[in-house]
């Protein structure tokens, strides 16, 4: 499509409302992509003729979905590999890794899955939020990249959603525990979010190329506490000196083994006890990218 032809396809924006909801237009100058829920998908191609050609068409009976997701979840509200049963509010949490997608669907959480730079699109969370077997839902971003397209894909679902602003998947891990099927979106919006408000996050990553102040070389750990540089190194130093810090006050530091973490469970557990004694030290399998260690202290 052209410019023109763009913005015409923009302006049937309020056509579109009035054969559907959830409406969502986005694009460049040369595509347009719709998304739009109607029991007359015919009608929403047509409003269409004479702007551009439709492309990609593709039109999913969500009555069926659902009668579908029922079936799969059986009488008990389980099915391998799906969350269970959402009672009032449900979970949809972006998540990245075998093990993290694993942990939050432990918890009860519909994942939608991160891929590296932990980005999905307005499109996949709101796929996500009807994927939810409940009327309710809480959004768990888990990267602050990702906070605006949960908050648009809100707004557009005809659910009743709350968005917890959670910036890292650990700490989104953390406060989900405090999260009550039963309760409303809003009462755990308001639990989940105080929840965050304990939780101090911490990582370990190798480093991806040479420091500019030459503290650390690519390839060396590289230790954070929030968004703080606090030690560099060996791994096994490095992870001790980022417990050590997140352990100031905490009774638990969850430590989440990311792809290629060069120490196992045993050594962490020990390094653990000599960095924080006072502290339990949980170990966890992510398998997350990019980070050896994801950490959160609570």
């Amino acid at each position: 499509m052209s410019g023109n032809e763009l913005a015409e396809g923009r302006t049937l924006v309020p056509a579109l409302e009035e054969l559907g909801d959830s409406v969502l237009v986005v694009g460049d100058r040369k595509t347009l992509r719709v998304h739009v829920h109607t029991d007359d998908p015919d009608r929403v191609v047509a409003l269409f003729d004479g702007v551009g050609a439709v492309e990609r068409l593709d039109v999913a009976d969500m009555h069926e979905q659902q009668e579908q997701r029922t079936a799969r979840l059986g009488s008990d509200g389980e099915a391998a590999g799906a969350p269970p049963r959402a009672g009032n509010c449900g979970v949809v949490a972006v998540a990245a890794g075998d093990g993290m997608k694993r942990l939050y669907r432990e918890l009860g959480a519909n994942v939608v899955e991160g891929g590296s730079s932990l980005n999905p699109s307005t499109f996949e969370l709101l796929a996500g939020i009807h994927g939810v077997a409940a009327e309710e839902v809480i959004v768990l971003p888990n990267s602050p990249n990702v906070i605006m397209a949960a908050d648009r894909a809100a707004e557009l679902s005809e659910k009743t959603v709350a968005v917890v602003e959670s910036r890292s998947p650990q700490a989104g891990l953390a406060c989900l525990v405090e999260h009550d099927p039963e309760a409303s979106a809003e009462e755990n919006a308001m639990r989940l979010s105080a929840a965050l408000d304990e939780i101090v996050v911490g990582a370990v990553a190798p480093a991806a190329r040479d420091d500019k102040q030459d503290r650390f070389r690519a390839g060396e750990a590289v230790g954070f506490v929030t968004e703080e540089i606090v030690a560099w190194g060996e791994p096994a130093k490095t992870l001790a000196a980022v417990i050590g810090r997140l352990a100031d006050g905490a009774e638990v530091v969850t430590c989440i083994a990311g792809e290629g973490a060069p120490l196992d469970t045993a050594e962490i557990t020990a390094l653990g006890e000599r960095a924080a004694p006072h502290v339990e030290v949980e170990c966890l399998e992510g398998g997350q990218a990019h980070y050896w260690w994801l950490l959160a202290a609570e």
